[in-house]
C-alpha cells in the first residue's frame, strides 16, 4: 500500500459502508482537517452532497433531510468550534427521534493538549445528546481492521435509526497528508453482493394494528373514548401513521384529536378545533371522556394538555409508544404500551362522537366568519393548511406558526405534511431545516416562519443563494416575538419590548436581495398563492391586533357552542328567505350533519386537471366558491344564487377580481359557458327528479369539451324511504342509483367519489 494511504482506505471504507446501509445524503461544510471525509464522500458518487458553509446552518439542513426521508445524513466537518456548531442540530435530533450520523474531523492524539490550532476537546463533545459516541481511532488498513470498521459503520447507522432514532457521534482524528494520492488500493472487505457487511432487522410498532403482537392482549376503551394524536413523523418501514391513526379512530367511532404534526387531522371522526374548544370550561366538562388513547408526542395546544392532566384519575389514559418514549410530564398515564396490541370499541355511549363533531363544525364556522375578514397571522396558517396539495411539506417554524396551525387548520381529506422542529422546541435553524426538507422531497417545500425565528437563521437563508433546491418562504412579521404579548411578562413595561419582545429591525427585503431570493409583499390572502419558486412572501401583521383577533376567535367559539333552539326548517325550495347566518347556523347543526366535511370533499373532488372557468349552482355565502377558488388559484368563478342576502354576503368574502355574483334561480337559463367546471355543494336538494334531469341536461350544455360537473348532495345510498337528514324530510331524495341514472341520460359518465350517511358527493365528467 502506498506511503500515507491507509486513513483515506479507511475513511473510503467507511463511507461505501455507509451507502450499503442506506444512507443517501450527505451535507459538507469548508475546512482542512475533514479534507479526506469530504473528498470520499462526494467522490463515492452515489450520495447526494450539499454544501453549507456555516456548520450550525448544515447541522439543520442535514435533521430536515432525515426529518423528511426517516434515514439519516452523514454531517462532516472540520476540527474545533466547527464541530460544536453541530450542538443544536443534534439536541434537537436527540429530543425528536431524528437519526444523524455526525462525521468530526479531529487532531491526532499527539496534536491535543499541546497547543496545537483548532484544536478541542471533541470526545463525547454532544454528551447524552448523542446515542452512541466512537473515537474511530488511527490505525493502519489491514483487511481485518477494514472488516471491523465497515461493521462499526454499520452499527452506527441502526444505532442511528433502531429503537428511538437519533444522532450517533464518529470522532475521526486525521493525519497529514490530507489529499489521498492518486491511486488508492483495492478494498475487497466489502459484501460482493452490495449488502451491508452487518444486516438488522427492524419492526416497528403500527397503532392499532391487531396483527402486531404485544405483551398485554387486546385493549378495550371506555364508552366515551378519545384518542389523542401529537406528533407522529413518517419513517420507511413505519407506514403512513398519521393515516393509520386516522383510519383506527374511524374503525372504533372514537373522536380524534389530532395535531397537524401527526398527519392524522383527516377522516369523519377528526377534530380539527380542540384548541379553542377546551377554552370553554362548561364544554370541557361535558366532553370529558373515560379512556383516552394517546399516540405520538403530546400535541403543542395548551388548553389540550392542561385538559387531560386535570382529568379525574379514574379515567384511564394509555399511550401508544412503540419507541418507548416516556411523554407525561403531568404524570397522568396508566400505561405505556411499546408495541401494536389490538385495540377494540366498547359499548360507545350514544352521541358521544356527535357531540365532538357538531362542536367543531361549529367552531370551524366561528373561525371562519372572523378569519375571512382581514389578512391575519392565523388565516396565514389556515390558508396553507387548506391550499397546499398532497405532495407538498409545510415546514412550520416553533413558537406562534406552530401554534396557528394547530389551532386553525381544518380537518383535510389528504392533508399535507407538516414538519417542525417540536424535540427541543427551539426556534434556531428553522431556514436549514427546510431547505434540507426541500433537498429530498418530491413535491414543493413551504417554511411558514416569524421574524424572530428567521432572524436566527440568516445564515439558512444565505444558504439559499448556492442551494439548487426550491423554498418558499412566508414570513409573517409582527415586529418581534408575538407570543410573549399573550403571558404575563408583557405586563413588564418598562423591560417588555426591547428585552422580550425584541423587534428585528430588519429589512426584510434587503435580506432577500442579499440572498439573491425573489421578494413579494403579501397584502392579501390570494397573494399568497404559491408559484412554488424560491421566494420570500413577506406578510406584515400588527402585535396587538394579532392578540385581540385570537381572543376574538375564542370568543365566537365559545358563542358558537353554546346550546340554543334550533331554527325551523321552512317548508319551501332551497333556501329562499333565509338570511345568512340563520341559514348556515341551522344547515350545520340541525339540516346536514357533516356540512362542513360535504363541502370539504365537493372541493376535493374538483382536484386533478387544469380549471380555468367555473359555475357554481347556489352559491350561498360563498363557503365552497372560496375553497374552489384557493383549490384552482388560476380560475375565475361566476357564481348564481336565488337569494339576494346570500350573494350580499358571498361579495363581503370573496375577491371580486375573480368572482362575479348573479341573482338567477335554478329554473332560469344558465349562463352562458363553457365552463371547465359546474360545481354544487347542497343547492339542488330540493328539486324532484323532472327537474334534477332537466339541470343535469342544461349543465350539460354549458360545459366544455371534458368539463366536470361535480355534485354534493343529499342523496340516500339505496332506498328512499330510509333516509334521514332533516333535509330528506323537507325535500325530495333521491338514491345514488337515481341520479347516476340522470347524469348518464344528459350525457355524462358519473361516479361517486364519497359517501357518508344520506350525503353524497358525484362527479360526473362529459361524454
Amino acid at each position: 500500500m502506498p506511503p500515507d494511504a491507509d486513513q483515506h482506505v479507511i475513511v473510503r471504507a467507511l463511507v461505501d459502508e455507509l451507502v450499503r446501509c442506506g444512507v443517501r445524503t450527505a451535507v459538507t461544510s469548508p475546512g482542512s482537517r475533514s479534507t479526506p471525509l469530504v473528498l470520499a464522500l462526494v467522490r463515492d458518487g452515489r450520495l447526494a452532497c450539499h454544501s453549507l458553509i456555516d456548520e450550525r446552518c448544515a447541522g439543520f439542513f442535514a435533521l430536515g433531510a432525515a426529518k423528511a426521508t426517516g434515514m439519516p445524513a452523514v454531517l462532516a466537518c472540520t476540527s474545533g468550534t466547527a464541530a460544536a456548531n453541530y450542538l443544536p442540530a443534534v439536541v434537537e435530533a436527540y429530543e425528536a427521534g431524528v437519526p444523524l450520523l455526525v462525521l468530526t474531523a479531529d487532531r491526532p492524539p499527539e496534536l491535543r493538549d499541546v497547543g496545537a490550532g483548532q484544536a478541542i476537546d471533541q470526545i463525547k463533545l454532544y454528551g447524552r445528546a448523542a446515542k452512541w459516541f466512537v473515537e474511530v481511532g488511527s490505525h493502519d488498513a489491514t483487511p481485518q481492521r477494514l472488516r471491523w470498521l465497515r461493521s462499526l459503520a454499520c452499527r452506527a447507522v441502526w444505532t442511528a435509526l433502531d429503537h428511538r432514532p437519533g444522532p450517533v457521534h464518529l470522532n475521526l482524528p486525521l493525519r497529514d497528508p490530507l489529499i489521498p494520492p492518486d491511486e488508492l488500493p483495492s478494498d475487497a472487505t466489502g459484501r460482493a453482493d452490495g449488502a451491508p457487511r452487518l444486516c438488522r432487522s427492524r419492526r416497528p410498532g403500527v397503532p392499532g394494528n391487531p396483527g402486531a403482537p404485544g405483551a398485554g392482549g387486546a385493549i378495550r376503551t371506555g364508552h366515551r373514548p378519545l384518542i389523542v394524536a401529537g406528533r407522529l413523523e413518517r419513517r420507511p418501514g413505519a407506514g403512513d401513521r398519521g393515516a393509520t391513526t386516522a383510519a383506527l379512530a374511524q374503525r372504533l367511532g372514537v373522536p380524534l384529536l389530532a395535531d397537524p404534526l401527526s398527519g392524522a387531522r383527516r377522516g369523519s371522526t377528526a377534530i380539527a378545533h380542540y384548541d379553542a374548544l377546551l377554552r370553554d370550561e362548561t364544554f370541557a366538562a361535558g366532553a370529558a371522556p373515560d379512556w383516552v388513547l394517546r399516540v405520538g408526542d403530546l400535541p403543542t395546544s395548551k388548553p389540550l394538555r392542561r385538559w387531560l392532566a386535570s382529568l379525574p384519575e379514574k379515567v384511564e389514559q394509555i399511550a401508544l409508544e412503540p419507541e418507548g418514549v416516556w411523554h407525561d410530564p403531568d404524570g397522568v398515564l396508566a400505561r405505556i404500551v411499546p408495541a401494536g396490541e389490538p385495540i377494540e370499541a366498547a359499548q360507545i355511549e350514544t352521541g358521544w362522537l356527535k357531540r365532538w363533531r357538531e362542536a367543531d363544525e361549529a367552531a370551524h364556522l366561528a373561525l371562519d366568519t372572523e378569519l375571512r375578514r382581514r389578512l391575519s397571522e392565523p388565516l396565514v396558517a389556515n390558508h396553507l393548511a387548506t391550499t397546499l396539495p398532497t405532495d407538498a411539506v409545510l415546514v412550520v417554524a416553533s413558537s406562534m406558526p406552530v401554534r396557528d396551525v394547530e389551532a386553525f387548520a381544518p380537518v383535510c381529506r389528504h392533508p399535507a405534511r407538516v414538519l417542525a422542529n417540536r424535540g427541543a422546541n427551539g426556534i434556531d435553524g428553522t431556514v436549514a431545516t427546510a431547505l434540507g426538507v426541500a433537498a429530498v422531497n418530491d413535491g414543493p417545500v413551504m417554511l411558514l416562519i416569524g421574524d424572530v425565528a428567521l432572524l436566527h437563521d440568516l445564515g439558512g437563508l444565505a444558504a439559499l443563494a448556492r442551494a439548487r433546491h426550491t423554498l418558499t418562504i412566508v414570513l409573517v412579521d409582527n415586529g418581534g416575538g408575538g407570543i410573549f404579548d399573550a403571558l404575563p411578562v408583557a405586563a413588564a413595561t418598562d423591560a417588555f419590548e426591547e428585552h422580550v419582545a425584541t423587534p428585528t429591525g430588519i429589512d426584510f427585503a434587503a435580506a432577500s436581495a442579499m440572498a439573491g431570493i425573489a421578494y413579494h409583499r403579501v397584502e392579501a390572502p390570494q397573494h399568497l398563492r404559491p408559484a412554488f419558486e424560491t421566494t420570500l412572501l413577506h406578510v406584515r401583521t400588527d402585535r396587538a391586533e394579532s392578540l385581540a383577533l385570537r381572543r376574538r376567535c375564542v370568543a365566537a367559539v365559545q358563542a358558537a357552542i353554546k346550546p340554543t333552539a334550533a331554527a325551523t326548517p321552512p317548508r319551501r325550495a332551497g333556501h329562499e328567505g333565509w338570511d345568512p347566518e340563520t341559514y348556515l347556523a341551522w344547515m350545520r347543526r340541525e339540516g346536514v350533519p357533516g356540512y362542513d366535511r360535504l363541502q370539504g370533499e365537493a372541493v376535493a373532488a374538483t382536484r386533478g386537471d387544469a380549471v380555468r372557468s367555473i359555475l357554481e349552482l347556489g352559491t350561498g355565502t360563498g363557503e365552497t366558491a372560496r375553497r374552489l377558488l384557493e383549490a384552482h388559484p388560476d380560475a375565475t368563478l361566476l357564481g348564481v344564487d336565488a337569494n339576494a342576502d346570500m350573494l350580499a354576503a358571498a361579495r363581503e368574502r370573496l375577491d371580486p377580481d375573480r368572482v362575479r355574483l348573479e341573482l338567477r334561480r335554478l329554473e332560469d337559463p344558465l349562463p352562458d359557458g363553457p365552463f371547465d367546471l359546474v360545481a354544487s355543494a347542497l343547492a339542488v336538494h330540493h328539486l324532484q327528479g323532472p327537474e334534477k334531469a332537466d339541470l343535469f341536461r342544461r349543465v350539460r350544455a354549458v360545459l366544455a369539451p371534458g368539463g366536470r360537473f361535480v355534485l354534493a348532495d343529499v342523496i340516500v345510498p339505496h332506498d328512499s324511504d330510509a333516509a334521514v337528514a332533516p333535509l330528506s324530510d323537507v325535500d325530495f331524495p333521491s338514491t345514488i342509483a337515481d341520479q347516476l341514472g340522470w347524469l348518464q341520460d344528459a350525457g355524462f359518465d358519473a361516479t361517486v367519489a364519497w359517501e357518508e350517511g344520506d350525503l353524497t358527493v358525484l362527479v360526473a365528467r362529459v361524454r
